[in-house]
C-alpha cells in the first residue's frame, strides 16, 4: 500500500527574514534547524495573529488534525532553537 501524496498547502505569509541565530556566535559554529513555509505559516495564522485552528487549517487548504501536527513540529523546533542556541533557517 502506497502513502497518500502530500497536498499543497496554502501559504500567504512570507517571513520577512529567512534566517535567525544567537548573537554574538559565528554561523559557522552554529546547527540549524529547518523550519518549512508550512510550519511558519501556521506559527504566524495561529500565535501572531490569533486565528483559531479550524479557520487557519481553511486558510491554508488543509484539515486541522494536519494544522496540530505542522504546528506542534514548529513550536517544538522554534523551542529547541531558543533554549540550545540554535539558528533557525526558514525555508
Amino acid at each position: 500500500m502506497t502513502p497518500r501524496p502530500c497536498l499543497r498547502k496554502r501559504i500567504r505569509g512570507r517571513p520577512f527574514s529567512s534566517y535567525f541565530k544567537p548573537i554574538g556566535i559565528p554561523i559557522t559554529e552554529l546547527e540549524e534547524i529547518k523550519l518549512t513555509l508550512a510550519e511558519f505559516e501556521a506559527v504566524r495564522l495561529i500565535d501572531f495573529e490569533q486565528i483559531p485552528q479550524t479557520e487557519a487549517a481553511k486558510k491554508m487548504e488543509i484539515s486541522q488534525p494536519t494544522l496540530s501536527r505542522i504546528l506542534t513540529s514548529a513550536r517544538k523546533k522554534i523551542s529547541e532553537a531558543i533554549i540550545k542556541g540554535k539558528a533557525i533557517k526558514i525555508k
